[in-house]
């Protein structure tokens, strides 16, 4: 095991996106992980039907504490749900990091439709989270939300992402899941300049987690000094290997295989 990843996001009580599936990413590539919890969720399948926030002040202990003790190689947010708990995110990392690259995943709707985000922090978050990540991870709405321009197509997709640069943010990996086609087409643009990914669309209702699993697995890849590149390269192929393998659990939008690369039989030979 190599590469210490702090997560700081909610807890998914299906298991299948959040803290859960963060964690399992980074397991599942090696990497060791932390958290700091910054909601609770009661959710399956089918949607979420609770939300219970965590006091800023505890997100902001949980946080002090695993950077002093355990420490960390990479840092990876997703759902933050409003204000003040951005701005104990942020006064968090900036008292307590030491300068580790942050995978910042603008969480903001959950896979069901429900706001994950309060529609009046989507400022803070540009002004507080945004400038300090070495990379952010939206989807289409969510970029057009942070552009202000639409992306209803790939076409749309390097100005949204060169507007979400000028705002301070050194690179992007904008997701095209979202947008119709039988091709899923990624954009990672940088200052330095972009690069495209493309894999065919794989028809499932078993999606669950995607957009925080691709995340967590870029931050296992920083940790473990994979250039940001080579961190979307295995993040993109881990995701696309546990949906192919998802296991078809629940009545809704069901979680991926995040065991995908667990050999059960090797562990047999090292008892």
């Amino acid at each position: 095991m190599r590469g210490r990843v702090l997560i700081v996001a909610g807890s998914d009580s299906g298991g299948g996106a959040g803290i859960q599936a963060d964690l399992k990413s980074c397991m599942a590539l090696d990497a060791y992980a932390g958290t700091a919890i910054t909601a609770l969720t009661a959710q399956d399948t089918l949607g979420v039907h609770g939300v219970h926030a965590v006091p800023p002040d505890f997100i902001r202990m949980q946080i002090r504490l695993h950077l002093a003790d355990i420490g960390a190689d990479a840092i990876k947010t997703g759902m933050l749900a409003d204000t003040p708990t951005i701005h104990a995110v942020c006064d968090a990392l900036e008292e307590f990091g030491t300068g580790q690259p942050l995978v910042a995943d603008p969480v903001m709707m959950a896979k069901g439709g429900h706001a994950l985000l309060d529609p009046t922090a989507v400022a803070t978050l540009k002004r507080r989270l945004l400038p300090m990540a070495a990379v952010i991870t939206p989807n289409a709405p969510e970029a057009e939300l942070l552009s202000g321009r639409p992306v209803a197509g790939v076409g749309d997709m390097p100005a949204a992402a060169e507007a979400i640069l000028a705002m301070g943010v050194p690179a992007v990996l904008l997701k095209g899941g979202h947008l119709p086609g039988g091709t899923v087409t990624d954009l990672l643009a940088t200052r330095e300049g972009s690069r495209w990914f493309e894999s065919p669309r794989i028809e499932s209702a078993h999606t669950h987690g995607t957009g925080c699993t691709l995340a967590s697995a870029i931050a296992a890849g920083l940790a473990q000094a994979l250039s940001l590149e080579g961190a979307v390269i295995r993040a993109r192929a881990y995701v696309l290997a546990a949906l192919r393998t998802a296991p078809g659990l629940g009545h809704g939008h069901g979680p991926l295989n995040h065991a995908v690369t667990v050999d059960p039989a090797r562990i047999a030979t090292l008892a």
